[in-house]
């Protein structure tokens, strides 16, 4: 475990040659891989979405492919589809031809431009690890991580992504601008002749055995607890904060619970600790939580945010 925490501050001092700033997000997404999960990044353009993703893959050193996706996207661009194919002696057969789908690291770049159609190609994979073509089903290569982008100042021509799609994804990261001094940074760094790369730290397989060693990673009865009322006092029908019940309209499932405490074990080893706290918990509900509940009408309209309301919750762990 010690030995993994080193390894992943080499990988962010990879990425930080790269990336400027955005220290926070780093962490989270980096959090998202360890515990073995999918992220949905949320921000405005230019502020480096697909960059982390791209240098990610290096870092990682997973294979790696981006899909745009558009309104006119359709399953078969991203799963692969069957051919008939003609042998020399006039026999015919169908042959599956992979689509990008088939990768270690998949970027669905503004995922929200597709069909519902579409985007519920994802479905089985994000969850499963496999996906099913004219009934047959092909496992995907592990391990087996999406990166989805999201743009939330366009809705002209975008598909909301349904909830059951959303609750896939173990944390929403919500990006914002850099700071000055990164700014400055990336300013002057990234218009000259050279660019900045980053190498190598993982490989696929050394990546597995990380992430099944933050599963091994002990976790005290008072952080499970602490899942426990987060989740459990998230839902409006067995909440006792009269302000949950009032604003809610639904709250988080199980598959919350159990993002937390993959997070909150990865984030732990992520800092050099050996198990997590409480803090994880706090620091992790907002990217947990967030799409994984809903506000009421009256809420919005009184300008009530979700992250408010999670902020209320997280108060209730001290």
């Amino acid at each position: 475990m010690e030995a993994l925490g080193q390894r992943m501050a080499d990988v962010r001092t990879q990425i930080g040659r790269v990336i400027y700033g955005q220290q926070d997000v780093i962490d989270q997404v980096l959090t998202t891989i360890l515990a073995g999960g999918h992220l949905l990044l949320v921000g405005v353009p230019g502020l480096g979405k697909t960059l982390l993703v791209e240098t990610l893959g290096g870092v990682l050193g997973l294979d790696n492919r981006r899909i745009q996706f558009t309104p006119d996207l359709m399953p078969a661009d991203i799963l692969g589809s069957e051919v008939l194919e003609e042998a020399e002696d006039g026999r015919r057969s169908f042959r599956f031809v992979p689509g990008p789908v088939f990768t270690q690291l998949l970027m669905g770049d503004e995922i929200n431009r597709a069909s519902p159609r579409t985007q519920s190609a994802l479905l089985q994979a994000m969850q499963e690890r496999k996906v099913s073509v004219a009934g047959h089903p092909h496992d995907l290569p592990a391990p087996f991580h999406v990166l989805a982008t999201q743009n939330p100042i366009e809705q002209e021509g975008t598909y909301p992504l349904p909830e059951a799609q959303l609750d896939r994804f173990l944390m929403q990261v919500n990006i914002g601008y850099p700071d000055a001094a990164s700014e400055r940074e990336i300013v002057l760094r990234t218009t000259g002749l050279k660019a900045a790369r980053a190498g190598a730290v993982f490989d696929g397989a050394s990546l597995q055995a990380a992430q099944r060693l933050v599963r091994q990673a002990p976790v005290g009865e008072a952080v499970v607890d602490a899942i426990l009322r987060l989740v459990r006092d998230g839902r409006p029908e067995t909440s006792e904060i009269e302000e949950i019940r009032r604003n809610v309209a639904w709250g988080p499932g199980p598959r919350a619970s159990q993002a937390l405490m993959l997070a909150a074990r990865a984030r732990a080893l992520l800092t050099g600790r050996l198990a997590p706290s409480t803090e994880d918990i706090a620091a992790l509900a907002k990217p947990v939580l967030r799409h994984r509940m809903a506000l009421n009408f009256a809420a919005r309209a009184d300008g009530v945010t979700l992250d408010s309301v999670i902020e209320r919750l997280t108060a209730d762990l001290a």
